[in-house]
């Protein structure tokens, strides 16, 4: 079975995914999702780990189905020479080639950069590691979770009394993905008017550092250090989740002056907008805990769902924290395909997150998931790299393909 392809906004674009784990395979499944052809390079009888990581159901992770899905599995052994040359020649009709292994591994196995613009100049390597393909760190291992600690966020996550926390996903490999999809379309765009491929590179640490705001120059101005500070942000109030009275938490960001002033008619107390301890944005900063206390005790009067009610009525935006169960049953969710189910390769259904974003001309789609190790291997091969019938036979017998 071959995912069908789709009229998404990449489509006609090949891509080689080479790698592992998390961070190159998640731009994988973005690429995938937007309508490139995605072939994923796994290695013969072990494939990639994510196949069995982290639960497990009748012999398979259950994110496996949905990073590797819209994707064709390729077993091919990358270490002996007879498997480099199929990358070389897979290569010539490839459009990105996708890699997140140590700097400079694909140099040492001779499908580097350099050897294969030789036969297709037009070719995009994209880099996708912990530390960046330069740099005195570069040659290091280097796994989300470092790139979140270097990065920054890590030291800004959780109470300040307790040494840093980490969110519940691996934020530095998400996001390290994501960059790599920004400049696969950005190489993939200045193409069209050189004509020449280029190297893309992307460090996790510096993804992650990316998105750190303006804490260098409150250091560096201002000499002032973010750190941690729980659930709020320092002089932003209100933005903090609260309690309802039948056992919910929802996160209320009333910290505008007008949504301030909504917020404070919804909770039938309109003087609070001009108490002077609240009546700017500065003053409610400095009084955020004040303010929050008043909050939660109007909150914990109010069932979740009738606070809901008031607040969207009244324009304050606000939600309840989710948790996957509260996601699979979300009518919004729903309305805009946000929670999909596929059948796996093991037979049943498995759900997962719709295409983001959604396009209205040539929207993106999910059209196989989680292919078994190396189930397009002949067809690609035949396909795209020439390969024929005694050619295969080789490659079998010497173990090169599976």
């Amino acid at each position: 079975m071959s995912p069908a392809h789709h009229p998404g906004p990449l489509a006609g674009i090949r891509v080689l995914e080479l790698g592992n784990f998390i961070a190159g395979p998640f731009a994988g499944q973005l690429l995938g999702d937007y309508g490139a052809e995605v072939i994923k390079v796994e290695s013969p009888g072990r494939g990639d780990p994510m196949r069995n990581w982290g639960l497990t159901h009748e012999g398979q992770g259950l994110w496996w189905p949905a990073i590797a899905r819209n994707k064709r599995s390729v077993a091919i052994d990358l270490r002996a020479e007879p498997g480099r040359s199929l990358i070389h020649r897979l290569s010539r009709t490839t459009d990105v080639v996708l890699e997140n292994f140590r700097p400079g591994r694909l140099d040492e196995w001779g499908i580097g950069y350099d050897m294969l613009r030789i036969d297709n100049p037009g070719i995009i390597v994209v880099h996708v590691s912990g530390f960046g393909q330069t740099g005195p760190r570069s040659g290091d291992a280097g796994f989300g979770s470092i790139g979140e600690a270097m990065g920054g966020i890590r030291g800004t996550t959780g109470d300040p009394d307790r040494p840093p926390a980490r969110c519940g996903i691996s934020l530095g490999d998400a996001l390290a993905g994501l960059f790599a999809v920004v400049g696969t379309l950005a190489a993939v765009n200045e193409r069209h008017h050189s004509g020449s491929g280029q190297e893309v590179d992307v460090a996790i640490y510096e993804a992650v550092a990316a998105l750190m705001e303006s804490t260098l120059a409150d250091y560096d101005v201002a000499g002032v250090v973010r750190t941690r500070t729980g659930s709020v942000l320092p002089g932003v109030a209100p933005a903090n989740a609260y309690p309802t009275s039948d056992g919910s938490d929802v996160l209320i960001a009333g910290n505008a002056d007008s949504v301030f002033g909504r917020l404070c008619h919804a909770m039938g107390q309109p003087e609070l907008a001009r108490d002077r301890r609240f009546e700017s944005h500065a003053a409610r900063g400095r009084h955020m805990a004040e303010l929050d206390r008043q909050i939660a005790r109007w909150t914990s009067t109010q069932a979740t769902g009738a606070l809901l009610d008031v607040l969207s009525s009244a324009g304050v935006p606000a939600g309840r924290v989710y948790d996957a169960a509260d996601v699979m049953v979300d009518p919004h969710y729903r309305a805009r395909d946000m929670v999909i189910r596929a059948k796996s390769r093991a037979g049943y259904e498995v759900p997962m997150t719709g295409v983001v974003p959604k396009f209205s001309r040539t929207p993106g789609a999910v059209t196989d998931v989680g292919p078994r190790l190396g189930e397009h291997t002949e067809q690609v091969l035949r396909d795209l790299a020439g390969v024929d019938a005694d050619e295969w036979s080789a490659l079998v017998e010497t173990g090169t393909v599976g």
